[in-house]
């Protein structure tokens, strides 16, 4: 089948699995590097990858790229993404994928009070009813009280899907008069001067093979949201959201593969409520977007 063959939602659809499938080999990559580095030192690396590619586009535009008249929610937005990413990679170091994948998913569940309270948008029934149900199922996957009080890396996962709500809702302020190219350079540079500090308290110097695995890890993670952002450009987006959650598939694979991971059955039925919850919230959005408003929020 020649390319001009498929639809945009099948295009995107390729583009979306792309994404998955890089978000998974970084992860994976960040797991096996977390015994000899810490979190902070892997995000440092992440986050120099980044501005080490962006480099060439900043140059041909350096006054340009970096203009904005709101650099105090530029670095808001910054820190809460770079503690963000820190608590996401510890997370991904210390359990098992599929959990820590299946519990970064609540980012979409966090959007629906931050709209709410931030973005001063009308939340309706239905969205809060969807969130209310993710949550359920957040308290399904981590089983509270037969565990006693939650784990620190189950507390880092849920904390940086929050934090990196923050940055979304941070976003959608700030392209009302910001380019996406300046949101992207900002968010890399600061995000690398600021994860300078944590960096340096767990400092080491890595050897040949282990820094072709870190530089690697953080391109693949300019790679997951190139393509993502690719993806959703191309398709729409309520046909688009479910195809990003086969990352949760493929690090149920690596996971039983590589680190001899078993998926606890429990887990995934909470982790299937909390999918399910989050498609509600996107394909409500979508619905809402499409249709002509009617006076009332969705």
């Amino acid at each position: 089948m020649s390319r001009t063959a498929l639809t945009p939602n099948l295009r995107g659809a390729l583009w979306m699995l792309a994404s998955a499938a890089a978000f998974t080999a970084s992860v994976t990559l960040i797991k096996f590097l977390g015994d000899e580095y810490s979190a902070a030192l892997q995000t440092f690396y992440r986050q120099a990858a980044g501005v080490l590619v962006l480099a060439p586009l900043i140059a041909r535009n350096p006054i340009g790229v970096f203009r904005t008249t709101r650099l105090g929610i530029l670095l808001f937005r910054s820190g809460a993404g770079t503690v963000g990413m820190i608590l996401a990679f510890y997370a991904y170091q210390h359990m098992p994928l599929a959990d820590a994948n299946a519990l970064s998913f609540t980012r979409t569940l966090w959007l629906v009070p931050l709209a709410a309270f931030v973005l001063h948008e009308e939340v309706g029934v239905h969205r809060i009813g969807a969130a209310v149900v993710g949550f359920i199922g957040v308290l399904v996957m981590l089983q509270p009280g037969a565990h006693g009080a939650l784990s620190w890396p189950a507390l880092a996962a849920l904390s940086s899907a929050f934090l990196f709500a923050l940055t979304i809702t941070g976003m959608k302020i700030m392209t009302r008069d910001h380019s996406t190219t300046t949101l992207i350079v900002y968010a890399a540079v600061l995000g690398l001067i600021l994860s300078i500090p944590p960096a340096l308290m767990t400092w080491r110097w890595p050897d040949p093979i282990d820094l072709m695995l870190l530089i690697a890890m953080g391109v693949l993670g300019l790679v997951t949201q190139t393509c993502y952002i690719k993806g959703m450009a191309i398709g729409d987006a309520a046909a688009m959201a479910p195809i990003d959650y086969t990352r949760l598939i493929f690090a149920v694979a690596v996971g039983f593969v590589l680190f001899q991971e078993i998926p606890n059955g429990v887990t995934m039925l909470g982790a299937a409520i909390v999918i399910a919850s989050t498609l509600y919230i996107t394909w409500r959005e979508a619905r809402v977007s499409a249709t002509p408003s009617l006076g009332r929020p969705e």
